[in-house]
């Protein structure tokens, strides 16, 4: 007989068929909770380093770092220069234009046929040299038709004084009116004046014919040629025959600030010599040195800005007339100030710092310093630091104030080694 099935009474429980993933659910959640307390852990402890002995941010040398034996954040290899004194000169740096001292662009005084050129593109010539010849034939027959007027009306004046002293003569032997010696008077007069006409027009004629040899009226340098020969030129041509322009010695106008423009008034009017460099467009190359000349007399009230003009001598002929150049006027100079190089000085929102080396404990400390002037390498530092001092010149956008620090060359301490050498020697001896 096949034995039956028992049911279950009615109330009782029945048990799960999946043990197994139930504690894998509670494994897992375990496992997560342990994760997060570590992390955690690891995020306070790099934000929270443990500090040594030896004062803030410094670790111990040999990796203990206190009771708890956590390390500090490692020291930063900076470097460090000292703060020096030298003269800092007070410059005034702007845009200037090359102008000639004299630009001249020569034309016939008068009109003729183009015969001679005796000059070359870009020759310098000097002043009252020949450039040019015109054809001087018509001129010369005007001078002899002057010269010919002049000789007659000459020869009637003669004739007419002689026979005034004749009529003279008769009147005193009362042999003839004195109407007649006086209209004799009067035509000698009148023939005076007509050789004075003939005078000038002879000396007319001779002027053309001068112009007929065309000269520099400025010594310079000689531009492209704008005519040639068999030309008929004259004095109303727009473009003449050459453009003579004076570059040696040479001038370059700038502009400068009205502020300024009173003390370079009075240092112009005192005779003091201030020197000027004139740069090229990178400033990166001196094209030369001068000394500043003069200042306008007005204000530009669009700009406000006044007109100022240096010269230059221009001897190996760098600067070119309508050439752009970088002016550089040194106003003053600023002697015994103390200076760093430029990487040193940092900015903030709360004005101007430089980081101080605390050399014994090897730390750097953060101060607020005014600057001055500045050059190309170096700046001035006019109140806050002193001379003699160091400051931390590269690797300074890794500290903070009282950061520990490390100098080029400084012997750096491994973790978990021994004291230095001379430390390890002192000991030896003592046990000895």
């Amino acid at each position: 007989m096949a034995p039956t099935p028992q049911t279950p009474p009615a109330g009782a429980h029945t048990l799960p068929h999946n043990p197994p993933r139930r504690r894998t659910r509670v494994l897992g959640a375990l496992l997560a909770v342990t994760a997060l307390g570590g992390t955690g852990w690891l995020a306070w402890h790099l934000t929270h380093p443990a500090t040594s002995p030896g004062g803030p941010g410094l670790s111990s040398p040999s990796g203990a770092g206190g009771p708890s034996g956590r390390r500090g954040p490692p020291a930063s290899t900076v470097g460090v220069a000292t703060a020096g004194r030298a003269s800092i000169p007070v410059t005034l740096e702007a845009l200037g234009t090359v102008t000639p001292q004299a630009s001249v662009k020569v034309r016939p005084q008068v009109s003729g046929v183009l015969e001679k050129v005796l000059f070359k593109e870009g020759q310098k010539v000097r002043a009252g040299e020949l450039l040019a010849t015109l054809d001087a034939r018509p001129f010369e027959l005007a001078l002899q038709q002057a010269s010919g007027q002049r000789q007659r009306d000459d020869a009637q004046l003669d004739s007419a004084r002689v026979t005034l002293q004749r009529f003279k003569t008769l009147l005193a032997q009362d042999s003839i009116a004195r109407q007649e010696v006086d209209t004799q008077a009067a035509l000698v007069k009148q023939l005076e004046g007509t050789v004075a006409i003939d005078k000038a027009n002879e000396g007319v004629a001779r002027l053309n014919l001068s112009y007929t040899r065309i000269t520099a009226p400025a010594g310079g340098r000689v531009g492209l040629r704008v005519v040639d020969v068999g030309n008929v030129v004259s004095s109303s041509d727009a473009n003449g025959i050459a453009l003579i322009t004076q570059i040696s010695p040479i001038d370059v106008v700038f502009a400068v600030p009205q502020d300024q423009a009173g003390a370079l008034q009075q240092s112009a009017a005192a005779g003091t010599a201030m020197a000027v460099a004139a740069l090229d467009r990178t400033r990166s190359a001196t094209l030369d040195t001068g000394v500043f000349a003069s200042l306008d007399n007005q204000v530009d009230t669009t700009t406000g800005t006044v007109k100022a003009k240096a010269r230059f001598a221009n001897a190996a002929l760098a600067l070119f007339p309508g050439q752009f150049v970088n002016v550089r006027l040194q106003l003053a100079t600023i002697d015994n100030a103390v200076v760093v190089p430029v990487t040193a000085l940092r900015h903030s929102n709360d004005g101007d710092y430089v980081y101080v080396l605390n050399a014994a404990e090897r730390t750097v400390s953060l101060r607020t310093v005014q600057r001055g002037q500045a050059t190309a390498d170096s700046i001035q530092i006019a109140a806050g630091l002193k001379a003699g001092e160091q400051v931390i010149t590269e690797g300074a956008d890794r500290l903070k104030d009282g950061a520990s620090v490390t100098l080029p060359g400084a012997a750096k301490p491994a973790n978990g080694a021994s004291a230095p050498r001379r430390h390890r020697r002192a000991s030896q001896a003592e046990g000895a």
